[in-house]
């Protein structure tokens, strides 16, 4: 016979990190915030709305009340030259307040290292970052990824190439006292490791063709970035004690808590969503700490009985674990089932359609170059379409926040059958 338990909150003593899970804000040092409007800039790897995609994913599930909106300007092809020149139209004419900017790939040229194109790429850099900086922007400068040596013919070359040519970005990052991210190292150590594991690239593939990104390619840009920006693990975390009924709850409360000699039941309310790991990122995740530096859903139950128990939500089951796992804790953070997993991977579905409209907006009227012969029309009407199609960006970002409002779930910890 089940038997209620008293439910006791312990949240006396907590890290100044978890009181801002608490209050559903960012903390203090990460770069972005609560109502940001971001811009992320950059080449056809940004135009590809993967690693930028999964950024959105991370901010709209982490911070549901967070009412960011995120705009694409990534053109394929392009240098940082062409980013300086298109910075003030396609940037700042938006009105952000956050810019990733994310060039480099291109400006290398493929082949050995090239002092006169590093000149120019630093400069056109340095002007970006001016820019945003007179404009009261804040900027996250990040280095691109590095190739992959395994499935790109001049791999091995370029990828040489990249470490000396994007030398100079932290410095000038420092000089504008703008956040950077070595994205080329970070990604390039996990490759390192791919290539020992994987050397003919069947299973990890972050890129298709050796730089623009797949989506593992995506998750594996994600990580590195959200990390590099000092982004929080933690989703939410619970500890029960089975016997006792003491619990500690960060980031989520519980109640109708229950306990019977088979284990524990009890309803969980999430203050924020963890990301929904979706199939085609887990051969990434040896290669991204297995997320808990992003992507950390606690459950810790302690004194129950020895033997295997499987974790179910509402009705669902979500993972099964020894009784000692689950009393040093573990992370449900990457699991692909469960009705958390289906809301989370709903809200990526409506980010991606949201980001067709973005994507719309910004190739077919942002940069719509008319003919002369319309140029009276085109400035008459381009500035009410921008608006007209902001508008429904807007409302299909709203849809998005709505869709990624937690709610609370019947949880149940029992022995394997």
């Amino acid at each position: 016979m089940r038997r209620l338990l008293p439910v006791l909150f312990v949240l006396g003593g907590l890290t100044p990190a978890a009181q801002d899970v608490l209050a559903a804000d960012p903390p203090k040092d990460f770069f972005f915030r609560p109502g940001d409007r971001v811009v992320f800039l950059g080449d056809s790897i940004t135009e590809q709305y993967q690693y930028s995609t999964y950024l959105e994913l991370y901010l709209t599930t982490r911070f549901p009340d967070g009412k960011m909106t995120f705009l694409n300007a990534g053109i394929g092809g392009d240098t940082a030259n062409g980013g300086a020149g298109r910075f003030q139209d396609h940037v700042l004419a938006e009105k952000p307040t956050a810019v990733t900017i994310n060039f480099g790939m291109n400006d290398g040229g493929y082949g050995g290292f090239n002092p006169d194109r590093q000149k120019v790429f630093v400069e056109k850099t340095d002007a970006m970052l001016k820019m945003a900086q007179d404009a009261g922007v804040r900027v996250a400068l990040v280095s691109p990824n590095a190739v992959d040596r395994r499935n790109k013919s001049n791999g091995k070359q370029y990828l040489e190439t990249q470490k000396e040519f994007y030398a100079p970005l932290k410095d000038l990052a420092a000089k504008y006292g703008d956040p950077f991210v070595d994205q080329y190292a970070i990604t390039r150590a996990a490759q390192e490791r791919m290539e020992g594991d994987d050397p003919q690239a069947k299973t990890a593939v972050p890129y298709y063709d050796g730089f623009h990104t797949s989506p593992p390619g995506g998750l594996l840009m994600a990580h590195a970035i959200l990390t590099g920006l000092k982004a929080p693990a933690l989703v939410s975390d619970l500890t029960i004690n089975a016997a006792s009924g003491n619990m500690v709850c960060t980031g989520c409360t519980v109640a109708d808590k229950e306990s019977a000699t088979f284990g524990v039941v009890f309803t969980r309310a999430d203050e924020s969503l963890p990301l929904p790991v979706q199939k085609d990122w887990r051969p990434m995740l040896p290669y991204t700490n297995q997320l808990k530096d992003l992507n950390l859903y606690g459950l810790t139950v302690t004194d129950l009985k020895d033997g295997d128990y499987v974790v179910t939500i509402d009705g669902v089951e979500v993972g099964k674990y020894s009784a000692k796992d689950l009393a040093a804790g573990v992370n449900l953070g990457n699991v692909s089932a469960g009705p958390v997993w289906d809301q989370g991977t709903k809200v990526l579905q409506a980010i991606n359609e949201k980001n067709r409209l973005v994507h719309q907006r910004f190739r077919g009227v942002k940069m719509f170059a008319a003919p002369d012969w319309l140029a009276d029309v085109a400035a008459e009407r381009k500035g009410k379409e921008l608006e007209k199609r902001m508008a429904a960006i807007d409302a299909a970002q709203a849809e998005v926040y709505k869709l990624a409002k937690p709610a609370p779930h019947k949880w149940e910890v029992k022995p394997a059958k």
